[in-house]
Parts: structure tokens; C-alpha cells; sequence
């Protein structure tokens, strides 16, 4: 069984200069829980998943520090507390969705599908034609449909 076999196809994307509350809105209205995000010639930037948009009202903070001497000395990098702030303002997609986004062929097999999902700590994948389009997505409880069709 292969990607094409068991992927969404044409599925629901959202364009990366959108706000972050019509990516809520899409999820919540369609009942998924990640969206490819798409350029204006539509091409694959991204992907915003509700670990995204959940991230952006958690709890941030700051970087371990101690005082000495009246000076602040931090004891790890400012970089994933300033990350953190980041995302807590943004308001576009493009400032919350994961830009490194692993991506799969449409003959790419179930047997690969699922290791590079169980690597990656991923839940769903984009799946791009030859001409590097998207063309579905497949997400674990498409793994899971497949595998009971295929009993």
C-alpha cells in the first residue's frame, strides 16, 4: 500500500500571509489538526498544526539566571525564550508554522510512511507529485484506515 492509496487528497490548505485565528477556524470546522500552508502560486511553505497554535498561550519562561555582584548572569540561551515571545505575538501563520516541513512521494510505502512519522515525532505529512505539488496528506489515522482495509 502506498501514499496515493490512502492520502486526503486535495486537502485543505491555508495561504501563509493568513491570520492564525482562520487557521483555528479551519481546524476547528473541518475537525483536523494541522494545515499545510501554501504560498500564492500555492506551493508548500509550511505546516500549522494545533501544537502551533496551542504553543502560542502557553506559559513563557524566561531563561535561567542568577545574580551576582549586581550583574545577571544567564545560565542558558535567550534564543527559545525569545522564540517563545515571538510566537505568543504573532498573529500571521507565517510566524507559527514549522517551516521545515518532511514531506513524502505518492508511491512512498506504508511501511515508510509510519517509520518517518514514529522518527520524526510527526502526526501527518504533505504528499508531493513530481513537479514537487502538493497533492494530499496523510496522517496517521490514514495509516491506521489503510491497515484496516487491508486486514
Amino acid at each position: 500500500m502506498q501514499a496515493k492509496d490512502i492520502m486526503t487528497v486535495s486537502p485543505i490548505t491555508i495561504n501563509v500571509e493568513e491570520k492564525v485565528e482562520k487557521a483555528a477556524e479551519l481546524m476547528t470546522k473541518n475537525n483536523i489538526s494541522g494545515l499545510p500552508v501554501v504560498d500564492d502560486k500555492g506551493n508548500l511553505v509550511g505546516i500549522v498544526t494545533e501544537g502551533d497554535l496551542l504553543g502560542k498561550h502557553k506559559k513563557i519562561n524566561p531563561p535561567a539566571y542568577f545574580e551576582i555582584l549586581g550583574g545577571i548572569i544567564l545560565l542558558e540561551s535567550t534564543k527559545r525564550f525569545l522564540s517563545e515571545i515571538q510566537k505568543y505575538v504573532s498573529t500571521e501563520v507565517v510566524d507559527l508554522m514549522s517551516k521545515d516541513v518532511k514531506t513524502i512521494g505518492e508511491e512512498t510505502t506504508i511501511d515508510e510512511i509510519a517509520t518517518i512519522m514514529s522518527e520524526n515525532n510527526i502526526k501527518r505529512l504533505p504528499v508531493l507529485n513530481s513537479k514537487n505539488e502538493l497533492i494530499g496528506i496523510v496522517s496517521r489515522s490514514d495509516i491506521l484506515k489503510g491497515m484496516a482495509n487491508d486486514y
